[in-house]
């Protein structure tokens, strides 16, 4: 109770992080972790609490990662009820961020999350220390900060409407169900990692530069390397599930090479 009651915003000052390299599962690439002082974690857990139930509210409904009641099967669900009809849309924009928590920029968090804002800049600019040197935190939030989930939902949401003004809504404004019939366009997203659906490749090519935009506003950036258009036919990876259509009907295993992520 004593340590509950330490945790105070007066004079706050937030300690450098611990830089920390984890190997990426089948590569020879590693990621990068930022680890907080326990009272530094504390204090950004504490703040999280307050931040989260106002996150839920401005969430988008396609998202499935790092929240209360949802998870990666919950994601996997919904592209099968997307995908599984004769219907269904063939081609697949699988979308990958680059370094999705390490570039989001500070500005645009300072100016867009309803929080403290002298508390935020403390954990967005705590900097961190690798091999006995302390280097600066110029973007992004630590990837292994307790706060930083709901940064990067927080920044990506937005998504959804993004595709629903472009394809689901008529003059008015309306969502109307033959628009999204005839577009076939539906996005899942599971914290920085999300499918969109189209009915050819060329509305999906011009899905992924609608995307792009979205995201340099933030700082952010699609990996051309990672980001692919595939036909159902080929299949594609999510979430270690494999999903692809054979004669028609849609096949969901679990995923056998290596997560690109």
């Amino acid at each position: 109770m004593k340590a509950v009651l330490s945790l105070t915003d007066k004079h706050y000052r937030a300690k450098p992080l611990k830089r920390v390299y984890i190997a990426k599962k089948g590569k020879n690439e590693k990621r990068p972790l930022g680890i907080p002082t326990m009272y530094d974690r504390a204090m950004q857990t504490l703040y999280s609490l307050a931040l989260e139930p106002i996150t839920e509210t401005k969430a988008d409904t396609i998202s499935f990662g790092f929240r209360r009641g949802r998870s990666a099967k919950d994601a996997c669900e919904q592209i099968f009820c997307v995908l599984a009809r004769k219907c269904s849309p063939t081609w697949i924009l699988e979308g990958d961020i680059k370094g999705c928590f390490d570039n989001i920029n500070h500005e645009w968090l300072q100016s867009n999350i309803p929080m403290d804002k002298s508390i935020m800049k403390q954990f967005l600019k705590s900097g961190f220390i690798y091999e006995g040197k302390l280097f600066p935190t110029e973007t992004g939030s630590p990837q292994g900060g307790a706060i930083s989930s709901l940064y990067a939902n927080m920044t990506l949401d937005g998504l959804e409407k993004v595709i629903q003004d472009k394809y689901h809504r008529n003059s008015k404004g309306n969502i109307e169900n033959h628009y999204r019939a005839k577009t076939k366009v539906n996005i899942v997203r599971y914290a920085d990692d999300f499918i969109i659906t189209a009915n050819s490749k060329e509305t999906a090519e011009e899905i992924k530069d609608i995307i792009s935009s979205f995201l340099k506003t933030r700082g952010l950036m699609l990996s051309e390397e990672k980001t692919t258009i595939t036909h159902i036919n080929d299949g594609f990876d999510f979430l270690g599930w494999t999903f692809k259509k054979f004669k028609g009907k849609l096949i969901v295993k679990p995923q056998k090479t290596p997560s690109k992520t």
